[in-house]
């Protein structure tokens, strides 16, 4: 069985494309087999980074680790249960597909509620949550008093996530090892940060996810998204010399690698 690798929240923007593409050819990388989803059939951010990796792969004669990236299939009418709802027979199929010749599965969820998404949590092994450093945020994990900023409950997003865990329970599968990643860190320890830390804490504990650093805010990551590569890949394009921030950027690629405790992999790149 391969391990289901799911990368959502319910807010565009806070780097999941990014972190999808980072985990997927990271692991790739390592040696395994990486299948690839993006659920965002409208947007499609991950989709399209794989597409300019090909792109780029076919223009410059170069061959680079990457995720197996595979689209939603159609499901024919005639094919499904009486009943069944047509995007979940679309992902089962996509997923069934890839197992067999995947080690891991990276799964990109759109920044919305949908019915592919919420799907997609059931069957995480490994959840990733991504989250601007903010109570922007932070509001879909919990709802917070504005006068104490103590943790009131669990918010929209955080109902979703102990839904799908229900599922698992039910179905007699282990459960979902949730890390929420702290994505445009600043540099500096500012009084907000630390509020946004403290709260991620409290909850933590109380709804039972891991807070683990992602990547902070850098230019680098907006230049790699057109010739699809990634912060692991500057050396095979030709590039010798990182600068410092690229090689802070390449560390926190490391850590989070590591920090997602996936089973038989080794960080050693």
């Amino acid at each position: 069985m391969a391990h289901i690798i799911v990368v959502g929240n319910e807010k565009g923007g806070s780097g999941k494309s990014t972190t999808c593409m980072h985990v997927g050819t990271a692991l790739a990388r390592l040696g395994f087999r990486v299948g690839a989803l993006d659920l965002d059939l409208r947007q499609r951010s991950f989709g399209r980074y794989v597409e300019n990796r090909r792109a780029y792969m076919a223009r410059t004669g170069l061959s680079l680790p990457s995720p197996d990236y595979r689209e939603l299939p159609e499901v024919p009418a005639d094919a499904m249960q009486p009943g069944e709802n047509a995007f979940d027979a679309r992902l089962a199929a996509a997923v069934a597909a890839l197992e067999p010749v995947s080690d891991f599965i990276v799964i990109d969820c759109p920044g919305s509620h949908t019915r592919l998404s919420q799907v997609a949590h059931s069957l995480a092994d490994t959840l990733i949550t991504p989250l601007n450093d903010s109570f922007v945020d932070f509001d879909l994990l919990a709802r917070v008093d504005p006068e104490t900023g103590k943790v009131k409950g669990p918010s929209i997003y955080s109902e979703m996530v102990w839904n799908a865990r229900q599922l698992r329970a039910q179905a007699g599968l282990k459960p979902i090892d949730w890390i929420v990643l702290r994505n445009r860190l600043g540099a500096q320890q500012m009084h907000n940060k630390k509020k946004v830390g403290a709260a991620l804490e409290e909850l933590s504990r109380r709804i039972g996810f891991r807070v683990a650093p992602g990547f902070s805010e850098r230019v680098i990551f907006r230049e790699l998204f057109p010739r699809g590569l990634t912060l692991l890949d500057l050396r095979d394009t030709g590039v010798d010399q990182l600068n410092l921030s690229n090689i802070a950027a390449r560390q926190e690629v490391r850590d989070l690698v590591s920090e997602l405790r996936l089973p038989g992999v080794r960080v050693d790149f």
